[in-house]
């Protein structure tokens, strides 16, 4: 019989281990710290499940968390209509949810307070009527996208990114639909690798008026033909 694999094992997703996270205990040191969550994702996939009441769960663990923000996850993206408003479903569920929990039905915490989703900025001066409708669709709570430009030459270390183009951040079409952010009061969130903040810092020199947000550390890489150079790479 075939092994069947789910859709978050082929993305290489690490599936939670709540036996492994319950071995450690620690005393939470400022229980009274107000403390907004400013990067979570909520998903329905082939084999991973994170939703509202997982988020509560983790939430609810003492700490004084009173907001959080949704960052893209291509999730509930839209099934019909034109390519580029697909993520314009993902914001639509996301503000849905936001919405349950500004009923107080869950007590104080406000999830999703602060939506990040996605917008192709590829479309050039084309993203404007995009991220407009994302602004209308998220109920007030709109602040920014996610453009992901995570590349890498070595397959090993690009993985489900390997189809990405190279140098995105310096396309000069991407720009275009990048300079659309500030003027409508927007963020950037940027995910790529280390070998690439050169080029994040090239953009934000373009762009000093629009927030930029390096998500995950700059994306610090110890595999394929990283692997076994630690030392070399932290210090960047």
């Amino acid at each position: 019989m075939a092994q069947v694999t789910s859709a978050a094992e082929a993305a290489n997703y690490l599936h939670v281990r709540n036996d492994w996270l319950a071995r450690r205990k620690e005393e939470i040191l400022e229980p009274d710290l107000p403390i907004i969550d400013p990067h979570h994702h909520l998903w329905d996939r082939d084999g991973w499940r994170y939703m509202l009441y997982d988020l509560l769960a983790d939430t609810n663990s003492g700490h004084n968390i009173v907001a959080t923000v949704f960052v893209q996850a291509r999730a509930m993206l839209r099934a019909d209509g034109p390519p580029e408003l697909k993520p314009v479903g993902e914001t639509e569920w996301i503000n849905g949810v936001a919405a349950m929990t500004a009923s107080g039905a869950y007590g104080k915490i406000r999830v999703c307070a602060g939506i990040v989703s996605h917008v192709n900025l590829l479309l050039g001066d084309a993203a404007r009527p995009v991220l407009e409708a994302e602004i209308g669709a998220a109920g007030g709570r709109f602040r920014g996208i996610r453009h992901s430009s995570a590349w890498d030459s070595d397959p090993g270390v690009a993985g489900m990114y390997a189809t990405r183009p190279k140098g995105l951040l310096l396309d000069s079409t991407f720009r275009t639909g990048f300079a659309h952010l500030a003027p409508l009061d927007l963020s950037f969130d940027a995910w790529l690798f280390h070998p690439q903040i050169g080029e994040l810092a090239d953009l934000a020199r373009a762009f000093p008026d629009t927030r930029i947000v390096l998500d995950h550390c700059g994306g610090p890489v110890g595999i394929g033909r990283f692997a076994s150079r630690r030392e070399e790479i932290f210090p960047i």
